[in-house]
């Protein structure tokens, strides 16, 4: 026969264990009001490679491969089937922003570019701007204080029995551990 205290307990326990799964339910059924209020952060996702438009702009019909690696970097997708097609892709999801896909393809004849396909590919300086969430707010406080700021504020001054003398460190520290004969 169960003692009063631990059959109280298991009754408090069951108590407790009903009332979390109910509250998991009733957030549920509220979840789209709480929607606009509470939301999960989620990760930029960042994948592939950046082609800008300056980079398409500078491979020219007749490069090498290398060449073109070493202005647009390694392929994401190089197919054993089309050998001589190199796929560069690059997304780019955020919360609260539309998805960025861009596509560029090489295609080489002989080892040699011969053209290209692509999306309409950002400048450098358009790519970087979709990068910036924060705009800067006006109520930031300034982080460095102005020659006429720092006037405001004295001087330390040191104590007249440290000014002069400079307190010397004991030659030697005890050790750590008593020693043994």
């Amino acid at each position: 026969m169960l003692d009063p205290y631990c059959r109280c307990l298991r009754l408090n326990l069951l108590a407790i264990a009903i009332a979390g799964l109910s509250g998991c339910s009733s957030i549920d059924g509220a979840s789209n009001r709480i929607a606009g209020i509470v939301s999960s952060y989620t990760i930029d996702v960042v994948q592939g490679n950046v082609v800008t438009r300056e980079q398409a702009a500078f491979l020219k019909p007749g490069m090498q491969r290398a060449q073109v690696r070493d202005v647009l970097g390694t392929s994401l997708l190089a197919s054993v089937f089309h050998a001589d097609r190199w796929d560069y892709v690059f997304t780019l999801k955020r919360q609260g922003m539309p998805s960025q896909l861009r596509k560029l393809t090489v295609y080489f004849k002989d080892d040699v570019l011969e053209r290209m396909e692509s999306d309409d590919l950002p400048s450098e300086a358009e790519f970087v701007a979709t990068l910036k969430t924060t705009p800067p707010s006006a109520d930031r406080p300034v982080l460095v204080a102005s020659d006429e700021a720092l006037k405001q504020f004295p001087l330390p001054s040191r104590p007249a029995s440290a000014a002069g003398s400079d307190v010397a460190a004991p030659p030697d520290y005890p050790p750590l551990e008593a020693s043994r004969p």
